[in-house]
Protein backbone atom coordinates (compact mmCIF):
# COMPACT_ATOMS: atom_id res chain seq x y z
CA UNK A 1 0.00 0.00 0.00
CA UNK A 2 1.20 3.42 -0.94
CA UNK A 3 1.77 5.90 1.39
CA UNK A 4 0.70 9.38 2.18
CA UNK A 5 3.50 10.93 1.56
CA UNK A 6 4.57 9.36 -1.70
CA UNK A 7 1.42 10.33 -3.71
CA UNK A 8 1.68 14.59 -3.10
CA UNK A 9 3.08 17.53 -0.44
CA UNK A 10 0.73 17.21 2.57
CA UNK A 11 -0.39 20.82 1.94
CA UNK A 12 -2.16 19.24 -1.56
CA UNK A 13 -2.57 15.54 -0.67
CA UNK A 14 -4.91 17.34 2.79
CA UNK A 15 -7.44 19.05 0.74
CA UNK A 16 -11.33 19.46 2.16
CA UNK A 17 -11.98 16.31 1.21
CA UNK A 18 -9.49 14.61 2.61
CA UNK A 19 -8.79 16.26 5.53
CA UNK A 20 -12.66 15.91 6.25
CA UNK A 21 -12.27 12.01 5.77
CA UNK A 22 -9.62 12.20 8.63
CA UNK A 23 -10.89 13.99 10.98
CA UNK A 24 -14.39 11.86 11.12
CA UNK A 25 -13.07 8.66 11.29
CA UNK A 26 -13.57 7.07 14.33
CA UNK A 27 -10.59 4.53 13.69
CA UNK A 28 -8.09 7.29 13.39
CA UNK A 29 -9.43 9.16 16.14
CA UNK A 30 -8.77 6.10 18.30
CA UNK A 31 -5.26 5.52 17.06
CA UNK A 32 -4.70 9.34 17.60
CA UNK A 33 -5.76 9.60 21.36
CA UNK A 34 -3.92 6.38 21.81
CA UNK A 35 -0.65 7.94 20.12
CA UNK A 36 -1.31 11.41 21.75
CA UNK A 37 -1.94 9.59 25.28
CA UNK A 38 1.44 7.50 25.26
CA UNK A 39 3.59 10.84 23.84
CA UNK A 40 2.42 12.20 27.42
CA UNK A 41 3.00 9.73 29.13
CA UNK A 42 6.98 9.76 28.24
CA UNK A 43 6.76 13.53 28.37
CA UNK A 44 6.18 13.07 32.13
CA UNK A 45 4.51 16.47 32.57
CA UNK A 46 3.56 17.24 36.38
CA UNK A 47 1.65 20.42 35.83
CA UNK A 48 -0.23 22.56 33.53
CA UNK A 49 2.35 23.61 30.61
CA UNK A 50 2.87 25.60 27.16
CA UNK A 51 3.00 22.69 24.35
CA UNK A 52 3.70 23.30 20.86
CA UNK A 53 2.02 20.73 18.64
CA UNK A 54 4.00 20.08 15.53
CA UNK A 55 1.25 18.87 12.53
CA UNK A 56 -1.49 19.56 14.58
CA UNK A 57 -3.99 18.78 11.63
CA UNK A 58 -7.42 19.15 12.77
CA UNK A 59 -6.63 19.54 16.08
CA UNK A 60 -7.52 15.95 17.90
CA UNK A 61 -4.35 15.36 19.38
CA UNK A 62 -4.74 19.24 20.72
CA UNK A 63 -8.32 18.09 22.25
CA UNK A 64 -6.28 15.33 24.26
CA UNK A 65 -3.89 18.02 25.75
CA UNK A 66 -6.52 20.58 26.95
CA UNK A 67 -8.91 17.80 28.56
CA UNK A 68 -6.21 16.38 30.93
CA UNK A 69 -7.33 16.44 34.21
CA UNK A 70 -5.58 18.81 36.88
CA UNK A 71 -4.48 15.85 38.88
CA UNK A 72 -2.87 14.54 35.56
CA UNK A 73 -0.96 17.69 35.41
CA UNK A 74 -2.44 19.10 32.92
CA UNK A 75 -5.05 21.23 31.58
CA UNK A 76 -2.33 22.16 29.09
CA UNK A 77 -2.35 24.90 26.94
CA UNK A 78 -1.36 24.39 23.45
CA UNK A 79 -0.37 26.10 20.00
CA UNK A 80 -0.63 23.88 16.70
CA UNK A 81 1.50 24.33 13.48
CA UNK A 82 0.13 22.64 10.25
CA UNK A 83 0.96 23.71 7.09
CA UNK A 84 -2.40 22.33 5.32
CA UNK A 85 -4.80 25.27 5.17
CA UNK A 86 -8.17 22.68 4.95
CA UNK A 87 -6.72 20.89 8.21
CA UNK A 88 -6.56 24.10 10.25
CA UNK A 89 -10.06 25.25 8.84
CA UNK A 90 -11.71 21.98 10.27
CA UNK A 91 -10.08 22.90 13.45
CA UNK A 92 -11.48 26.00 13.79
CA UNK A 93 -14.94 24.76 12.94
CA UNK A 94 -14.46 22.28 15.96
CA UNK A 95 -13.37 25.14 18.06
CA UNK A 96 -10.47 23.59 19.73
CA UNK A 97 -9.17 25.34 22.61
CA UNK A 98 -5.34 25.79 21.06
CA UNK A 99 -3.91 28.84 18.69
CA UNK A 100 -3.42 27.91 15.57
CA UNK A 101 -0.57 28.88 13.14
CA UNK A 102 -0.41 28.01 9.32
CA UNK A 103 3.27 26.90 8.61
CA UNK A 104 5.88 24.78 6.69
CA UNK A 105 7.90 23.30 9.66
CA UNK A 106 10.48 22.31 7.39
CA UNK A 107 11.45 26.25 7.37
CA UNK A 108 11.75 26.06 10.74
CA UNK A 109 9.66 27.18 14.44
CA UNK A 110 8.89 30.48 14.29
CA UNK A 111 9.14 31.35 18.29
CA UNK A 112 10.98 32.94 20.88
CA UNK A 113 13.82 30.57 21.99
CA UNK A 114 12.71 28.63 25.32
CA UNK A 115 8.92 29.54 24.75
CA UNK A 116 7.73 25.69 25.31
CA UNK A 117 7.87 23.24 27.87
CA UNK A 118 7.11 20.18 25.96
CA UNK A 119 6.43 19.63 22.13
CA UNK A 120 4.52 16.88 20.47
CA UNK A 121 3.94 15.28 17.69
CA UNK A 122 1.65 13.10 16.11
CA UNK A 123 2.28 10.76 12.58
CA UNK A 124 3.88 14.21 10.95
CA UNK A 125 7.58 14.79 10.90
CA UNK A 126 8.15 11.62 8.24
CA UNK A 127 6.75 14.42 5.69
CA UNK A 128 9.61 16.20 6.15
CA UNK A 129 11.84 13.40 4.55
CA UNK A 130 10.11 14.12 1.03
CA UNK A 131 11.11 16.98 -0.98
CA UNK A 132 9.04 18.50 -3.42
CA UNK A 133 11.96 20.39 -5.39
CA UNK A 134 15.60 20.21 -6.12
CA UNK A 135 16.45 23.48 -3.35
CA UNK A 136 14.33 22.24 -0.69
CA UNK A 137 16.46 19.07 0.26
CA UNK A 138 15.48 16.63 2.87
CA UNK A 139 18.03 17.03 5.41
CA UNK A 140 17.82 21.09 4.87
CA UNK A 141 14.40 20.72 5.77
CA UNK A 142 14.76 18.16 9.00
CA UNK A 143 18.06 20.59 9.98
CA UNK A 144 16.06 24.11 10.26
CA UNK A 145 12.82 21.87 12.15
CA UNK A 146 15.39 20.45 14.31
CA UNK A 147 16.80 23.66 15.39
CA UNK A 148 14.14 25.76 15.31
CA UNK A 149 12.63 23.06 17.66
CA UNK A 150 15.32 22.83 20.05
CA UNK A 151 16.16 27.08 20.10
CA UNK A 152 11.80 27.20 20.74
CA UNK A 153 11.85 24.42 24.01
CA UNK A 154 13.51 25.44 27.66
CA UNK A 155 16.44 23.88 28.73
CA UNK A 156 15.24 20.60 30.48
CA UNK A 157 12.32 19.70 28.43
CA UNK A 158 11.60 17.27 26.24
CA UNK A 159 9.53 16.75 23.03
CA UNK A 160 8.19 13.44 21.62
CA UNK A 161 7.90 12.94 17.75
CA UNK A 162 5.55 9.85 16.90
CA UNK A 163 6.12 9.04 13.41
CA UNK A 164 6.42 6.25 10.45
CA UNK A 165 9.87 6.34 8.78
CA UNK A 166 9.42 4.34 5.67
CA UNK A 167 12.99 2.47 6.27
CA UNK A 168 15.87 2.31 8.36
CA UNK A 169 17.88 5.14 6.24
CA UNK A 170 14.64 7.55 6.70
CA UNK A 171 14.87 6.73 10.73
CA UNK A 172 18.78 7.27 10.95
CA UNK A 173 18.51 10.81 9.08
CA UNK A 174 15.54 11.93 11.11
CA UNK A 175 17.18 10.76 14.44
CA UNK A 176 20.26 11.99 13.09
CA UNK A 177 19.36 15.64 12.47
CA UNK A 178 18.01 15.83 15.79
CA UNK A 179 21.50 14.69 17.19
CA UNK A 180 23.29 17.40 15.25
CA UNK A 181 20.56 19.74 16.74
CA UNK A 182 21.58 19.23 19.87
CA UNK A 183 19.19 17.39 21.18
CA UNK A 184 19.71 14.15 23.34
CA UNK A 185 17.40 11.34 21.32
CA UNK A 186 15.91 8.12 21.96
CA UNK A 187 14.03 5.89 19.81
CA UNK A 188 11.07 3.76 21.39
CA UNK A 189 8.82 1.28 19.84
CA UNK A 190 5.69 -0.22 20.81
CA UNK A 191 4.88 -3.83 19.29
CA UNK A 192 7.76 -3.86 17.59
CA UNK A 193 7.25 -6.44 14.52
CA UNK A 194 3.50 -6.21 14.81
CA UNK A 195 1.38 -4.02 11.91
CA UNK A 196 0.32 -1.87 15.28
CA UNK A 197 3.37 -0.95 15.34
CA UNK A 198 4.00 2.82 16.48
CA UNK A 199 7.40 4.61 16.41
CA UNK A 200 8.37 7.41 19.04
CA UNK A 201 11.27 9.83 18.94
CA UNK A 202 12.21 10.89 22.22
CA UNK A 203 14.04 13.92 22.76
CA UNK A 204 15.43 16.22 25.75
CA UNK A 205 17.04 19.64 25.49
CA UNK A 206 20.06 19.56 27.40
CA UNK A 207 20.39 21.16 30.79
CA UNK A 208 17.91 21.56 33.68
CA UNK A 209 16.45 18.35 35.36
CA UNK A 210 18.79 16.75 32.94
CA UNK A 211 22.47 17.81 34.04
CA UNK A 212 24.40 17.31 31.31
CA UNK A 213 22.72 13.28 30.66
CA UNK A 214 20.43 14.14 27.91
CA UNK A 215 19.14 10.83 27.59
CA UNK A 216 18.54 10.10 31.59
CA UNK A 217 14.63 10.63 30.25
CA UNK A 218 14.98 7.25 28.44
CA UNK A 219 17.58 5.53 29.11
CA UNK A 220 15.93 2.74 31.48
CA UNK A 221 13.20 2.06 28.95
CA UNK A 222 12.57 -1.00 27.76
CA UNK A 223 13.10 -1.49 23.99
CA UNK A 224 15.00 2.15 23.84
CA UNK A 225 18.09 2.92 21.20
CA UNK A 226 19.59 5.83 22.58
CA UNK A 227 21.67 8.30 20.72
CA UNK A 228 23.58 10.95 21.98
CA UNK A 229 25.79 12.69 19.69
CA UNK A 230 28.31 13.98 22.89
CA UNK A 231 28.93 10.45 23.43
CA UNK A 232 30.56 9.53 19.97
CA UNK A 233 34.38 10.09 20.72
CA UNK A 234 37.41 11.57 18.92
CA UNK A 235 35.29 14.76 18.06
CA UNK A 236 37.74 17.36 17.85
CA UNK A 237 36.75 21.10 19.21
CA UNK A 238 36.40 23.74 16.37
CA UNK A 239 39.16 25.65 18.20
CA UNK A 240 41.36 23.25 18.01
CA UNK A 241 41.13 22.70 14.22
CA UNK A 242 43.13 23.70 11.22
CA UNK A 243 41.92 25.97 8.58
CA UNK A 244 41.87 23.81 5.73
CA UNK A 245 42.23 20.59 7.25
CA UNK A 246 40.15 17.47 7.18
CA UNK A 247 38.05 18.07 10.39
CA UNK A 248 37.77 21.85 9.08
CA UNK A 249 36.32 20.69 6.03
CA UNK A 250 33.82 18.39 7.70
CA UNK A 251 32.56 20.98 9.65
CA UNK A 252 32.14 23.60 7.09
CA UNK A 253 29.93 21.10 5.23
CA UNK A 254 27.48 20.53 8.53
CA UNK A 255 27.12 23.74 9.04
CA UNK A 256 25.83 24.31 5.05
CA UNK A 257 23.92 21.66 5.73
CA UNK A 258 21.90 23.10 9.08
CA UNK A 259 21.93 26.00 6.79
CA UNK A 260 19.62 23.98 4.16
CA UNK A 261 22.23 24.23 1.11
CA UNK A 262 23.12 21.28 -1.07
CA UNK A 263 26.56 20.05 0.20
CA UNK A 264 28.77 17.31 -2.22
CA UNK A 265 29.05 13.93 -0.63
CA UNK A 266 32.27 13.17 0.99
CA UNK A 267 34.68 10.52 0.61
CA UNK A 268 37.60 9.17 1.15
CA UNK A 269 39.46 12.03 -0.86
CA UNK A 270 38.01 15.12 0.87
CA UNK A 271 39.96 17.12 2.84
CA UNK A 272 43.13 15.30 1.30
CA UNK A 273 46.39 17.13 0.37
CA UNK A 274 47.58 17.64 -3.17
CA UNK A 275 51.11 17.81 -4.78
CA UNK A 276 52.55 21.47 -5.77
CA UNK A 277 52.06 21.64 -9.70
CA UNK A 278 55.11 23.67 -11.14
Amino acid sequence: MSRPEDKLPPDLFYNDNESRKYTTSSRIQNVQCDMTNRALELLELNSPSLIIDIGCGSGLSGEILSSISLSDGGPHMWVGMDISASMLGIALQRDVEGDLLLSDVGQGIPFRPGTFDAAISISAIQWLCNAESSEANPQGRLSRFFNGLYASLRRGSRAVCQFYPKNEAQRSMISNAAIKAGFGAGILEDDPGTKNSKMYLVLTVGGGETQGDTTSVVKNMRDVDIQDARRKSGITGRSEMRKGSKAWIMWKKEQMEKRGKVVKASSKYTGRKRRVAF
